[in-house]
Parts: C-alpha cells; sequence; structure tokens
C-alpha cells in the first residue's frame, strides 16, 4: 500500500504523466512486492527555472531531475529490494528524462505499521485481521 509523491523538472503532459506512473508501478510491484490496486502515485511538475541545485537552475544547467518520496510499511522490505529500487528508479528516469542531475533523490520510507494505513485502518490491524 505505498505512497509515491513525485517531483519531476518538466512541463507537464498527460504522456510523461503516463509514463512516470507506469515506470513506478512496474518498479513498485516487481522490486518492492507491492499490490498494484492500493498503489498510490501523486506527481508534480516543477518548472527547470525553479529548480536549484548548487546555486544554478536546471534550465541553466541544462539538466533535469526528479524527487521520489515512497512510503512503505517498514519491516516489509530488505536492504538489497530498497537499493536495487533506488538504482533501477534512478536508471528509469534518467532513461525517460534525458540529462538527470545526479543530485535527484529517491527516498524510501519506512513507515511503522501502527502509523500508517489507508480505508481507515492500519497496516497493524490489516495485519491481524487480514481480508
Amino acid at each position: 500500500m505505498p505512497i509515491l509523491t513525485v517531483k519531476v523538472s518538466a512541463r507537464k503532459s498527460a504522456e510523461l504523466t503516463r509514463a512516470i506512473s507506469g515506470i513506478l508501478s512496474e518498479l513498485t510491484t516487481r522490486i518492492l512486492k507491492k499490490k498494484p490496486e492500493v498503489t498510490s502515485i501523486a506527481i508534480d511538475y516543477v518548472d527547470p527555472d525553479d529548480w536549484i541545485v548548487g546555486g544554478k537552475s536546471l534550465s541553466e544547467l541544462g539538466k533535469r531531475s526528479v524527487y521520489l518520496d515512497i512510503k512503505i510499511t517498514d519491516e516489509t522490505n530488505t536492504k538489497a529490494e530498497k537499493a536495487q529500487y533506488i538504482r533501477e528508479a534512478f536508471d528509469a528516469f534518467g532513461q525517460l528524462l534525458g540529462d538527470l542531475h545526479e543530485v535527484s533523490y529517491i527516498y524510501i520510507e519506512d513507515v511503522r505499521a501502527t502509523a500508517y494505513g489507508y480505508g481507515g485502518k492500519t497496516q497493524e490491524y490489516r495485519y491481524h485481521h487480514p481480508c
């Protein structure tokens, strides 16, 4: 049941939104073994003029960037799975966006099962009361 929040330095387009959500859905299902039917993705677009790295805009640098924050239930993935996810997500964004700045962040946030949930129920509750 992850929630993914993505900020991408690009002009908004339906085509790019579909591509980003498709890539992230595939990676999240394949590597982290999360169910696609409860995976949510929110994408925000930031003008490259407004994304600053090292005191210069991405427009000035001729680069693109991304910030991905994914929240997952703590203790549901290994270090190796998370490292693979970060590596493959970075590579996928590089292929999709072009010249990706190295200072592009991917953050996997392990959230306690008692402090995280959807539909009014925590993940801890769902663990003890499976459907």
